[in-house]
């Protein structure tokens, strides 16, 4: 596959984003503008790595999630490679004044701006809303941080369980009598990541139609407390109490009273199917498919009210006929009878056997240098005019030093090689 950078295509063309963005909350963000057009040109640091460059999501290396390499290969790393994609990859050390005039001429020739280090980390290098608008007038600054860059709380540190944390979410998630328990994949970071990204081309239109740019401050907690609507109407229409001994449901839903709901047993190792049934044609469905076994026929289950009452009965009896068949079949069989239901899929049915998945092609492969043909994840939004610009997988380090400071800034090549020389670039 080129690599070497060339015009793009999609709605977002002609689009310069300066990303000072890491991790998934940034990272994610800033993608999904690389994906449709935008020239997204990452900015890193050869001394100080991002944290993705560390994790060692290596191909055909299984590592527990969070685990670092001590001497990681910097251009290996399978998370990078994901969260970047489409991207220019240039290097500057920001903590040098000729570094960080670099910087500043490479955000006068950008539109959109973006970062989400702790606060502050900008400000120790000047580089304040004011004087971005100093170096470009209709610039657009985008921040994304855990709380926020106003408040008491601004300059604590977040990663996205943290999040969950503070948002309130990992309080009502759980099983019933049992402690929080949030999740163990940093969720927040991909959901702030939309938000963040949506932010951007609203104040994008808005500067088509003014002409004007804005600062944009986007707080990981606050997206976190708007997933939050249904408990939080709750408490306050009702005066509920988020978690009691019946509280969190688990795979359990309250409102619609559905049963039964849940996950049950499949055959195979670790295989499991969820199912919902929400009234009596759902139910009438299920027990015709389940061959009318004489338990359906007990006085507790003749209502969806009774059904409810009884779920720890009901599921038991349901957990006994899955266990004993394969959760694709059931799935199938059921969904054929009008009845919702699911395989559970791991990441292996995701990519090799899901026909839905396959026949709309949410994955697909691009080469890389060093790690060969990667599988990534699209969007999921397509378009019947416009198509996501996959043109290369995501940046070595430092690979688009010479194209962006010589062609885009027009920097002499000899004052390239000497910053380069004395470890600025």
């Amino acid at each position: 596959m080129d690599r070497r950078p060339r015009q793009r295509r999609g709605p977002l063309a002609g689009l310069v984003v300066a990303d000072f963005c890491w991790m998934g909350v940034g990272a994610v963000a800033t993608r999904m503008l690389a994906d449709f057009g935008a020239d997204v040109i990452k900015i890193e640091d050869r001394t100080r790595l991002d944290m993705p460059r560390r994790l060692p999501f290596y191909k055909g290396d299984v590592r527990t999630y969070g685990e670092e390499d001590p001497n990681p290969d910097p251009d290996k790393g399978g998370l990078f490679n994901n969260y970047n994609r489409n991207k220019l990859g240039v290097t500057i050390n920001m903590r040098t004044e000729r570094g960080r005039e670099v910087a500043e001429r490479l955000i006068a020739a950008s539109s959109v701006v973006t970062e989400n280090f702790a606060p502050g980390v900008m400000e120790r290098w000047g580089l304040t809303y004011e004087h971005l608008c100093e170096l470009r007038p209709d610039v657009i600054f985008a921040r994304m941080s855990g709380y926020g860059h106003r408040g008491p709380h601004t300059e604590y540190r977040s990663y996205g369980p943290v999040i969950q944390a503070v948002s309130g979410l990992t309080h009502i998630s759980g099983l019933p009598g049992r402690e929080p328990s949030g999740w163990g994949f940093s969720y927040m970071d991909n959901q702030a990541a939309y938000y963040n990204s949506a932010a951007i081309m609203m104040a994008v239109l808005h500067r088509e139609l003014t002409g004007a740019g804005t600062l944009i401050d986007v707080s990981a907690v606050e997206v976190g407390i708007n997933l939050l609507g249904p408990d939080l109407l709750d408490v306050a229409a009702n005066g509920a109490v988020t978690r009691r001994p019946d509280f969190p449901t688990g795979n359990r839903l309250e409102h619609p009273r559905a049963a039964p709901h849940g996950v049950y047993p499949a055959a195979g190792d670790d295989r499991w199917i969820a199912i919902a049934v929400f009234d009596d044609a759902d139910w009438k469905a299920l027990v015709a498919e389940l061959g009318s076994p004489e338990w359906t026929a007990d006085p507790r289950f003749a209502t969806q009210a009774g059904r409810f009452a009884s779920q720890d009965a009901l599921d038991e009896h349901l957990s006994a006929w899955t266990r004993e068949r394969d959760a694709h079949e059931t799935m199938h069989r059921l969904q054929a009878a009008g009845v919702a239901a699911g395989a559970v899929q791991n990441s292996r049915d995701l990519d090799e056997r899901d026909p839905q998945l396959a026949h709309r092609g949410t994955f697909f492969d691009l080469d890389h240098p060093v790690i060969g043909e990667a599988r990534f994840e699209g969007s999921p939004v397509l378009f019947s005019r416009t198509e996501q610009d996959n043109w290369r997988s995501a940046p070595l380090l430092g690979e688009d030093n010479e194209y962006v400071f010589t062609t885009l800034l027009g920097m002499p090549a000899d004052e390239v090689a000497e910053l380069t020389e004395e470890g600025i670039l």
